[in-house]
């Protein structure tokens, strides 16, 4: 990630309504604080374990223990990076930040009496700084006792958290929502791990206008200068016209390869303020490998010093350190859209044109650090099927338009050849969805709701893991197994790859990899583990599980 560039570098509705007009930094004092602030922040015996930690803020400032939890697994993976800030200077496991847009570590000093220094190095205090923050926004939105116990109205304070707005916001929210769906296990620094249990959620959002204050308008979005992306299901959240320059001086030759050092929401919220001067063309998020673009390609941003004005810069969420951010998916997403640019623009597709920004000139920046595999990723934008775990050799859609390597989170808004294919299975399978026109409309999110609703999934008009899994594995149940070919086993890939979030190669033969594949997925649901795939695999496929 660039450092600061140089110059040229009933109720609930009321209360969710005026959320619109709340300032994300403001700061206030929770209801809870004033008894509170004076607690000690680790238990008298005087363990530091991170569990008794979420636990402990959980029940100080009246937040659900697994709500907090997720949103720090969000953040950081729960890693505190030993107090070191990140890219848009936030601390620990909660990312309490300390920017001119978001004054969270402050707020969290101001409410729980804790100095700024602990709040950044003691994971004990961070976790409660967190939770005291989160507890503030929903004060702000009034929300009582009975309404703090409910997961699902805590959305709103969860987007406010994000310390970003608009679509940025809803993204944020959307994604701890989704661990909170399907659950995680993480260790943390020490060995200790940490787990949020799968449950059914339905937040409540209102209106998208009412959920999170409106986006700030930019020169490229009041001048109206759309994207133009060769990434189909690229989102479009344009950087602060202070963060980059109109145009370029240079021919396009070369891909930079960036790591966030921060989580996606904050990085792009980042490139939204005009006091960071840096900004990259893309951000890619490392649970499902969305892709967000910030700066037009024929736009120089600022992300690579003497190489901006040849270079696209594509941001990669997660950390240096930490290989747990470098998912498959998100490997796989990249190299598509690398892969992608490098067609549009005629830049050969080898370590020389696609660089880290440690090996861009005049950097003093080691981003994308060790862990990042380079002879996998270059496999991926080659079109090598042998690369990582045996995934897919197709890094865009099938002829049919329904296989993909990742299966990302869709909402309204969304447009693209994965909402295409959303329209088509919803439309086949008798839910009226409207044209398969790839835009995410009403009629789309209609569709969404009651196909979710007849499923028992949470109708909350996402397309997640489960919806996906669902809307693909669709049809009959025959028994498959190793040596079998055919359309099955091809939608079969297709829902495996939406179930466990890993590319299986769609080609409709089931050989190693899928049997490998079927296993997992077995090992996870709590079936017999066999590799053939039954009625129960099959059932379980349908629920969505």
């Amino acid at each position: 990630m660039p450092r600061r560039a140089a110059a040229h570098t009933g109720r609930r509705a009321s209360v969710l309504a005026a959320l619109a007009v709340t300032a994300l930094s403001a700061t206030g004092t929770p209801a809870a604080a004033a008894t509170a602030a004076h607690l000690p922040a680790t238990p008298a015996d005087g363990r530091h374990t991170m569990n008794q930690a979420f636990v402990r803020a959980a029940g100080r400032f009246d937040v659900p223990r697994d709500l907090l939890a997720a949103v720090g697994y969000g953040e950081t993976h729960l890693d505190g990076h030993t107090g070191q800030p990140s890219q848009a200077n936030g601390y620990g496991v909660m990312h309490l930040a300390s920017n001119p847009a978001n004054r969270s570590l402050e707020k969290a000093a101001a409410i729980t009496g804790e100095p700024q220094s602990r709040l950044r190095r003691d994971t004990a205090a961070n976790i409660l700084g967190g939770a005291a923050v989160l507890r503030s926004y929903a004060d702000r939105l009034g929300l009582d006792g009975d309404e703090r116990d409910d997961i699902d109205a805590w959305y709103p304070a969860v987007a406010q958290y994000s310390g970003t707005t608009g679509r940025a916001a809803a993204r944020y929210a959307d994604t701890v929502y989704a661990f909170l769906t399907h659950g995680f296990a993480a260790t943390v620094p020490g060995g200790e791990q940490i787990s949020v249990t799968a449950r059914p959620v339905a937040p409540d959002k209102g209106t998208r206008s009412a959920t999170v204050a409106p986006e700030k308008r930019t020169l490229s979005a009041t001048v109206g200068r759309a994207p133009i992306t060769p990434y189909p299901s690229a989102l479009w959240v344009p950087a602060d016209a202070h963060n980059f320059t109109v145009g370029r001086t240079a021919k396009i030759d070369k891909v930079i390869i960036h790591v966030t050092q921060g989580s996606y929401a904050g990085s792009i919220k980042w490139f939204q303020d005009p006091t960071a001067e840096v900004s990259a063309h893309y951000v890619v998020r490392s649970s499902d490998g969305q892709v967000t673009q910030t700066v037009r390609d024929s736009d120089t941003a600022y992300h690579a010093k003497e190489a901006n004005a040849s270079a696209l810069g594509i941001e990669h969420e997660g950390y240096i350190d930490d290989p747990s951010w470098f998912t498959d998916t998100m490997y796989r997403a990249s190299a598509a859209l690398t892969s992608a640019l490098c067609d549009k623009y005629g830049i050969p597709k080898d370590r020389a044109h696609i660089i880290g920004h440690s090996e861009a000139p005049g950097t003093d920046h080691t981003d994308p650090g060790r862990y990042w595999d380079w002879n996998r990723y270059l496999g991926f934008v080659e079109g090598d099927s042998s690369s990582g775990n045996g995934g897919s050799n197709t890094s865009g859609s099938s002829s049919d338009g329904l296989g993909f390597a990742s299966y990302p989170l869709l909402q309204s808004g969304a447009s693209g050849a994965q909402v295409t294919a959303v329209q088509q299975l919803l439309n086949t399978q008798g839910f009226a969805a409207g044209g398969a026109d790839g835009s995410f409309g009403a009629a789309t999110l209609s569709a969404v709701k009651a196909y979710q609703t007849s499923h028992g999934l949470p109708a909350g008009g996402i397309v997640g893991p489960k919806t996906w899994t669902a809307l693909l594995s669709a049809g009959s149940t025959p028994t498959l197994r190793q040596g079998d070919s055919g359309a099955d086993v091809k939608r079969l890939q297709r829902s495996l790859t939406a179930a466990l979030g890993t590319t299986v190669d769609a080609v409709g033969t089931f050989g190693p990899v899928t049997a490998k594949a079927v296993r997992t997925y077995q090992t996870r649901q709590g079936l017999a583990v066999t590799g053939i795939v039954s009625s129960n695999t099959w059932a379980a496929l349908h629920a969505g599980r």
